[in-house]
């Protein structure tokens, strides 16, 4: 009896070592909730979740499933950041700048006026710190935050009246978000947040004077060009990010190789979000050009850039003064801008000027 018993506790024994030690056996399956700041179908930004999601149920063998909600079922497209953070949603996909209300230092994640590009950016985020310096920002609030997707430059907004001075942003009420939000309200414009939902109502009932959204491909399927003939190139969000939020503890319930999945999924959602927009950007463009006469692109004239430019200086410093934090990640953006810049400016922009000089 005693060498069956002892026989018996061994197996036992040997039989939960098994079990431990081979994962291969249980395949545990995960379902991450993921919700959206966009509509349902939302092209170009519902397509970067669409594709995360497909990757990684590709890549993990359906051990990890990616369930959306847009915004239409959660009832917060500005509510993302509070829903992850509460482990109501693992996931979130959204801009960072959004949160500046609740955590100023998110904003400068998303994109900043006269900043980075987006290969600049990109640059920063991976191989320049960016993503440490966000870390940082992000882990008192039980989240992770990785690169969501770029839009590249974005347009400066769409005007009902041509601006001519800065005289004409006197009292004038814009949606556009963020620390350019701030930077316009310096130079006289009343900023104001809303949903991407409710724009195209904003600005054809009068709530709204101009409206910054994104680019041709998503600014035409809003129908701006509708009711606002003054386009406005950009200077505000030269590399716009969006971002993917990760709950840390539902982070931390994937095992290790399911983690690396859905973070190379990100990242290749995030760079395909980029080239999509240029594609789709494109074709929106020619398409406004042979469809709404009306629209004329514009510059904005050169004493509103400099108010513009003087005011975002002006705040960056105030900003750096009032938070280590802030300055830490001020001057980690402008030292990789400065250098990466240098480069840019002897590849990327003479070959455009050169292109452009043998073009006229």
């Amino acid at each position: 009896m005693k060498l069956r018993s002892l026989l018996t506790s061994a197996m036992a024994l040997t039989l939960s070592a098994v079990l431990a030690s081979a994962p291969a056996l249980a395949q545990d399956k995960f379902t991450f909730r993921l919700a959206e700041t966009w509509g349902p179908n939302f092209p170009i930004f519902g397509d970067t979740t669409k594709r995360l999601a497909e990757t990684v149920e590709k890549m993990s063998d359906g051990r990890l499933t990616i369930r959306i909600d847009s915004a239409n079922k959660h009832k917060a497209p500005l509510g993302v950041f509070d829903m992850v953070k509460a482990g109501q949603y693992d996931m979130g996909h959204s801009a960072s700048y959004y949160w500046k209300g609740k955590v100023p230092n998110t904003l400068f994640f998303t994109s900043m006026p006269f900043g980075m590009t987006a290969d600049e950016q990109y640059a920063w985020f991976y191989h320049g710190g960016g993503m440490e310096l966000m870390q940082e920002v992000y882990e008192p609030h039980n989240m992770l935050s990785f690169p969501g997707g770029n839009t590249g430059v974005q347009m400066g907004g769409w005007f009902r009246k041509e601006i001519n001075s800065l005289e004409d942003l006197q009292g004038l009420k814009m949606r556009i978000p963020g620390f350019q939000g701030e930077v316009f309200a310096e130079v006289g414009v009343n900023p104001t947040n809303i949903p991407p939902g409710e724009l195209y109502t904003s600005l054809e009932r009068g709530t709204i004077d101009a409206v910054e959204w994104v680019g041709p491909a998503l600014d035409l399927r809003l129908g701006f060009q509708q009711i606002a003939d003054y386009y406005y190139t950009g200077w505000h969000e030269p590399a716009t990010e969006l971002q993917f939020l990760i709950n840390k503890r539902s982070w931390e319930k994937l095992p290790a190789d399911l983690q690396e999945i859905l973070r190379i999924a990100m990242r290749s959602a995030a760079y395909d979000m980029l080239i999509h927009s240029v594609h789709e950007n494109s074709k929106a463009w020619a398409s406004i050009r042979e469809k709404h006469p009306n629209v004329q692109i514009k510059n904005f004239p050169e004493d509103v850039l400099t108010a513009m430019a003087e005011a975002n200086d002006k705040l960056l410093a105030e900003a750096a003064a009032g938070d280590p934090q802030a300055k830490k990640i001020i001057d980690s953006q402008a030292m990789y801008l400065k250098n990466a810049r240098n480069y840019t400016d002897i590849s990327l922009r003479a070959y455009l000027n050169t292109m452009a000089e043998i073009n006229e």
